[in-house]
């Protein structure tokens, strides 16, 4: 069994409606609760929560500071290529799309390393786009222990890989791995994946029981908020969340909140979400799992993050560049994957997050301290 098998037994539609018809009896009566089941989570993300928002970021605020105490983690992407075999409609690494491509050598990324590590940061996050011939395992083998040998934590966005090869990059000091299905909706995944191996649904789909198998210390997951429904993607996200955390028990997870951002191309969300909507799917995902770590991307306007870095968030970037070589070269090159938002310097940001009352942590927890516990 995978979490493939559970999602045949799930009706996307019957899912979407069921979150619509919600009442304020179901909104009230998941706020009364000290333990969410997910149907209160389907209450929490529906239309009717909406006037309760403030109760919801109280409630939010309080949990979160309870289970991580005063503090926010902080991180930074190091993209590594941005080539990529497949056409994803929304994306600008698409094969598609006519974007300058490379891929950072060994001198290129110690170079890149130097500048990250001068910016104060202990967390790195390696992105690459999925080209598994030019930027593959035999890629991810002499690359890793450099940067592993240079920060506390590291993590990969990259291409879904096997279970054997998730072994073996554990081994050479690989943390976590964060995997977003983009949409769980079988039907507008194939609409949007034209072309290469993530038109394999089921393969991505079944990566975190893979990464699961593995032993991996921590997992992120999520959806890309904009391809379908938002609140049934999310609420996807939450049933993969929980069945996770029921199957591999011995493993941290985080959720992330990508919101579809200008790219190369002219793709269109179909599903609009607000600010306001985006803060109350964060406080539904924190009162749901007080355990789960909340993550949020310089995607996120200045303002936005300001506002609700208090509120259940638990991990930050800052200072980021999508484009590979970002870091030690600021000319305007045509290699982004996407636009970012809040485009201010990490140490503003340490000032901003002290101002709210946090201490800024620039590294992720020892595996030594976790096991201890």
């Amino acid at each position: 069994m995978s979490f493939y098998d559970y999602l045949q037994q799930v009706n996307w539609d019957e899912c979407r409606l069921s979150i619509r018809s919600k009442s304020k009896t179901d909104v009230e009566c998941a706020l009364s609760r000290q333990r969410l089941t997910l149907n209160d989570f389907q209450a929490l993300i529906s239309p009717a929560a909406e006037p309760y928002l403030e109760q919801m970021a109280q409630r939010s605020m309080q949990l979160t500071r309870q289970r991580f105490g005063n503090t926010l983690q902080m991180y930074i992407p190091l993209y590594l290529s941005n080539l990529c075999s497949n056409i994803c409609t929304y994306c600008g690494f698409s094969i598609h799309n006519k974007i300058r491509r490379t891929t950072l050598t060994l001198p290129q990324l110690n170079a890149e390393i130097a500048a990250v590590k001068k910016m104060g940061f202990d967390h790195v996050l390696l992105v690459s786009g999925e080209s598994e011939h030019r930027v593959g395992i035999d890629y991810f083998r002499k690359i890793i222990k450099q940067v592993k040998s240079q920060f506390a934590h590291l993590s990969m966005e990259v291409q879904p890989l096997d279970q054997h090869e998730y072994e073996e990059l554990i081994d050479l000091g690989l943390d976590a791995v964060l995997v977003y299905q983009e949409t769980y909706n079988p039907v507008t995944y194939a609409a949007h994946h034209l072309k290469g191996k993530k038109q394999d649904f089921r393969y991505r789909l079944e990566t975190a029981d893979r990464l699961g198998k593995a032993g991996i210390h921590k997992i992120g997951i999520g959806a890309l908020i904009g391809l379908d429904d938002w609140r049934t993607d999310s609420y996807h996200v939450a049933m993969h969340l929980d069945y996770l955390q029921r199957t591999y028990w011995q493993t941290k997870y985080s959720i992330s909140f990508p919101r579809l951002r200008p790219c190369a191309g002219e793709f269109q969300p179909k599903s609009i979400m607000t600010d306001r909507q985006l803060l109350q799917l964060i406080c539904a995902y924190r009162l749901f799992n007080p355990d789960v770590e909340l993550s949020l991307s310089t995607r996120e306007s200045a303002h936005f993050r300001n506002n609700v870095l208090p509120l259940g968030i638990t991990s930050l970037s800052a200072g980021s560049s999508t484009q590979p070589g970002g870091y030690t070269d600021d000319r305007k090159l045509a290699l982004k994957q996407f636009e970012i938002s809040d485009d201010r310097p990490p140490e503003q940001m340490e000032e901003i997050i002290k101002q709210k009352g946090l201490e800024v942590v620039w590294k992720d927890w020892d595996r030594s301290l976790n096991a201890s516990f």
